[in-house]
């Protein structure tokens, strides 16, 4: 339980010294979420420089919106969704989500039985990845983010059924990827057996 106050305590101080603009404390600040939020962001836009780019806009905001912050739930949470909203908005500027692939009439993906555990946690985040950007946004905001579908319709200025059926298709087509994966995996380890 001191653990855990000593945290908070030590967060509390940390805002109120950006709210000072305290240079130090936006430098810790930044040392200690920014992988995270560069894991975050690339999980978006799927290219290392302009996850980063996010990254740095997103920091900027948080250290210019701190006011905003209530204190009210974690710190880090709040930085997440700065986060997600740095990436969302960079989404829109590039216009990345062509309108056809948030249509309802979009096509549908066949229904695959999930592999098996060979895969890990790096390589299903690169299959996430590789869906298509409208697939991928609505996936990472609702399976991983944890947002609900009347959110990300109104983060992403769609409908809750644009959302519940890009989320389906997504699953779906992810689930294809991986079951591709697992047999591409399975030969491997076949041909490897078979060279001893």
């Amino acid at each position: 339980m001191g653990r855990i106050l000593s945290l908070f305590n030590h967060e509390a101080q940390l805002v109120k010294a950006l709210r000072k603009q305290d240079p130090k404390a936006q430098r810790q600040v930044y040392e200690k979420y920014s992988l995270r939020m560069l894991g975050l962001c690339f999980r978006y836009v799927s290219n290392d420089m302009v996850a980063e780019d996010v990254m740095v806009e997103g920091f900027l905001r948080v250290f210019s919106k701190i006011d905003q912050f209530s204190g009210e739930g974690s710190f880090e949470g709040w930085i997440r969704r700065i986060m997600v909203n740095e990436a969302l908005g960079h989404i829109r500027k590039q216009k990345r989500i062509p309108e056809d692939a948030m249509s309802d009439e979009a096509e549908n993906i066949p229904d695959y039985a999930c592999a098996d555990q060979n895969l890990n946690a790096e390589e299903l985040l690169n299959l996430i990845g590789e869906l298509p950007v409208g697939y991928r946004t609505v996936f990472n905001l609702y399976a991983i983010e944890g947002y609900a579908h009347s959110e990300i319709a109104e983060l992403m200025g769609i409908t809750e059924s644009t959302s519940k059926s890009q989320l389906h298709r997504a699953r779906a087509l992810l689930q294809k990827m991986v079951s591709d994966w697992e047999r591409g995996f399975k030969k491997k380890v076949d041909y490897e057996k078979a060279s001893y």
